[in-house]
């Protein structure tokens, strides 16, 4: 497997991880009443700052993610795969762990300027395909 394949495997598996994090607490804050029905209607009580963060992190990661593995597929595929297109992956993958505190508590404008990383990571992926 290459590295660009091992970070997007891991980028996966954090995905995961991070639906856990907002999952777990939004079920608890919002009761089962909600979380287990069609959702046709708003929720009777608000989430916490903190879940909702963890929840727009999550969304935000979901975005993310498809550009960065278009960006992996086409290192991969093209068989041009390099130590500079192996930092940008493991780049974006740092990125987004660390987004997800960053989110969660707030942190401007860390927060803004850890997504530009993870993204300009990605974009340098595309681009070096290209180049």
């Amino acid at each position: 497997m290459t590295p660009e394949l091992t970070a997007l495997t891991l980028a996966a598996l954090l995905q995961a991880v991070q639906f856990l994090l907002y999952a777990i607490p939004a079920n608890f804050e919002l009761g089962p009443g909600y979380t287990m029905s069609a959702r046709d209607r708003e929720p009777s009580k608000q989430m916490s700052e903190r879940t909702a963060r963890l929840g727009r992190a999550l969304d935000n990661h979901f975005d993310g993610l498809i550009l960065f593995t278009i960006a992996v597929i086409v290192v991969t595929f093209m068989k041009i795969t390099s130590p500079l297109t192996a930092a940008c992956a493991f780049t974006y993958l740092g990125a987004r762990v660390l987004y997800i505190p960053a989110y969660a508590f707030g942190l401007r404008p860390w927060r803004s300027l850890i997504w530009a990383v993870g993204f300009l990571a990605t974009v340098l992926m595309l681009l070096s395909a290209l180049f």
